[in-house]
């Protein structure tokens, strides 16, 4: 009944293909709040939404602020701030060894790295360098540092723990290793409190104070001339270039095979200031997304690789300039004025259940819940309900937390 009312209009949750449980997650979120629009009180998932605020300064001392709501926190895990290296080591001189020899390591022997939870949390808010930052207070592009806090604590946090990632050739693989999460944890530390006493903003725009009008985007003669030797149309050409923002010939290609059959491929460009946008597919934004990839960075490269979530991955490691295009204004906030319901405490939680993920890689496996009810661990796995004797918290790929009172 439940996956019959929640699931039933979607093409993904309504068949029993594998899918992402962040991207359920969000679905259950969005219907419950198309059931309430504007009515908070009545909207359970308000008490989950909170503010990021991303702080980034340039050389000349100057800064800017950015924030954004959100409802869960993507957490990087750290391997090398494993706490078990030396058993790592030995593990896997151990195991190279029986490769040679031609046998296999049993389950018993494996040795995971064991992460803890505090290190990928100060991963997230510690510093982190922004190349080919545009510095309206020099003018030029240089290198910024960029550090991220909470402005808002909500009332419960989520954690997704960033375990399937981009492995060699592009290929989706699950990290399979343990994180060391404590029952009680405290966030205090990752408060951001906006601009401080004696802060100076970058200034807005152009030197000249003013922002310039969005200029005509040009295509590269090379990429164009380059795909028009191969023989296809010039004007289609130009618009392959484009629309991958000059990135190089073989992005330009991939749009173009991509778009041959557009009715207009072929006509002159039109002379409007910014091209149409194009129709980005939402299940591969949703896969980007969860790798951890800002969303408005994930519409770029998707955009600039015809939509291909391999070429799209790659694009985005390639332009690290992308993510700080948002920030280059002083004070830019996309957080809306409905939003100022949004709740504020304590910055200690207690852990109340965890969603584990049963498999070896993104395409296959098997998800399943603990919760903290009426005192003890219970574990949910499709329709079998029992308490849990061996707590796999270690295994989690999201976790709950619930707010401590003060």
């Amino acid at each position: 009944m439940f996956k019959s009312v929640i699931a039933a209009s979607h093409p993904e949750f309504s068949s029993m293909r594998q899918q992402d449980a962040l991207e359920f997650y969000h679905h259950l979120i969005d219907k419950v709040e198309q059931a309430n629009p504007g009515n908070h009180e009545l909207n359970p998932c308000t008490g989950f939404k909170f503010i990021i605020e991303e702080r980034v300064q340039c050389p000349s001392g100057k800064v800017s602020y950015n924030q954004h709501c959100d409802n869960f926190l993507t957490l990087s895990i750290p391997l090398h701030e494993a706490t078990n290296k030396e058993q790592l080591e030995a593990f896997h001189e151990k195991k190279a060894a029986m490769d040679l020899d031609g046998k296999e390591v049993s389950k018993e022997e494996i040795v995971r790295p064991r992460v803890p939870l505090e290190a990928c949390l100060a991963s997230f808010s510690g510093g982190e360098e922004v190349p080919e930052f545009y510095s309206t207070a020099l003018n030029s592009k240089t290198t910024a540092i960029k550090t991220t806090g909470l402005k808002t604590f909500p009332d419960y946090l989520v954690l997704q723990m960033r375990k399937f990632v981009m492995g060699e050739g592009w290929v989706p693989k699950k990290l399979d290793v343990y994180i060391d999460v404590p029952d009680i944890i405290d966030i205090s530390h990752m408060r951001s409190n906006g601009v401080q006493p004696g802060e100076e903003l970058l200034p807005e725009g152009a030197s000249c104070g003013n922002k310039a009008e969005p200029a005509r985007p040009v295509a590269d003669e090379d990429i164009v001339s380059q795909l028009a030797n191969i023989g296809f149309n010039y004007f289609a050409c130009q618009k392959a270039a484009i629309n991958t923002s000059n990135a190089g010939l073989e992005e330009a290609m991939n749009w173009l095979l991509s778009h041959t059959q557009d009715p207009d491929i072929n006509e002159p460009i039109s002379q409007d200031p910014m091209p149409a946008e194009d129709t980005i597919d939402e299940a591969s934004l949703q896969t980007l997304v969860s790798f951890g990839f800002p969303e408005d960075v994930s519409r770029m490269a998707l955009k600039a690789s015809g939509g291909n979530i391999e070429r799209a991955t790659e694009w985005v490691f390639s332009h690290p300039e992308a993510s700080s295009s948002v920030s280059a204004d002083s004070s830019t906030n996309n957080v809306k004025d409905d939003d100022s319901h949004i709740s504020d405490g304590s910055g200690r939680y207690k852990l109340m259940a965890f969603v584990s993920h049963m498999g070896t890689s993104t395409h296959c496996g098997h998800y399943v819940a603990h919760i903290l009810k009426d005192g003890r661990w219970t574990i949910f796995n499709d329709n079998k309900v029992a308490a849990s004797v061996d707590l796999p918290k270690d295994m989690g790929y999201l976790y709950f937390f619930q707010r401590i009172s003060s």
